[in-house]
C-alpha cells in the first residue's frame, strides 16, 4: 500500500481488525519509509447490482440515493443516521447474499418499508404515503390501522 504521506509504495500491517460488523476489515499501517501511520479499509467488491426502474430502463444500484430517502422520511424524528446507513446496508447485504444481479424498485421500496417499520412508525408512514401513492384518506386510514394492529 503507497503511503499518503511520502508516496513510498512499501509499508507494513501493524494491526488488523473487523469494522461494520464484519462488512470491512481495517487495516493499520505503517510506512517503512518515514515512519508514519494511516489506516486503510479492505471491502468485498461485489458484482454490481442495477435497479430496473418502472419505466424498464435500468440504473446502478446506489445505497446514497436510499440513505436519502429515508432521511427524508426520518426527518425530525429521534432516528440516528448510523441506523439508517445499517439499514440500507443490511438492504445491500441481503441483495447481494440472494445473488441479485437485477432488482426491481418496487422491490427495494418494499425493502426499505420493511426497515422503516422496525425504525420508526412515523417514517414508515411519510415513505409509504410516496412510495404507495395512496390515492385518498381511506387508504392512508388503512395503513394506519395496519400499523396499529402489528404493534
Amino acid at each position: 500500500m503507497r503511503c499518503p504521506f511520502c508516496s513510498d509504495p512499501d509499508s507494513k500491517v501493524v494491526d488488523s481488525r473487523a469494522a461494520d460488523n464484519g462488512a470491512k476489515i481495517r487495516r493499520r499501517r505503517e510506512c517503512t519509509k518515514c515512519k508514519r501511520r494511516f489506516t486503510t479499509y479492505e471491502i468485498l467488491e461485489y458484482t454490481p447490482i442495477v435497479v430496473v426502474k418502472k419505466d424498464s430502463s435500468r440504473q446502478a444500484f446506489d445505497s446514497e440515493k436510499l440513505i436519502k430517502g429515508m432521511l427524508r422520511a426520518c426527518e425530525k424524528r429521534p432516528v440516528p443516521i448510523d441506523v439508517i446507513k445499517s439499514a440500507v446496508d443490511a438492504i445491500e447485504l441481503e441483495l447481494h447474499q440472494n445473488n441479485v444481479r437485477e432488482v426491481k424498485t418496487e422491490k427495494i421500496g418494499e425493502m426499505v418499508l420493511e426497515k422503516l417499520r422496525k425504525i420508526d412508525d412515523v417514517a414508515y408512514i411519510r415513505f409509504a404515503s410516496v412510495y404507495r401513492r395512496f390515492d385518498d384518506v381511506d387508504s392512508f386510514l388503512r395503513e394506519l390501522e395496519n400499523i396499529s394492529k402489528k404493534d
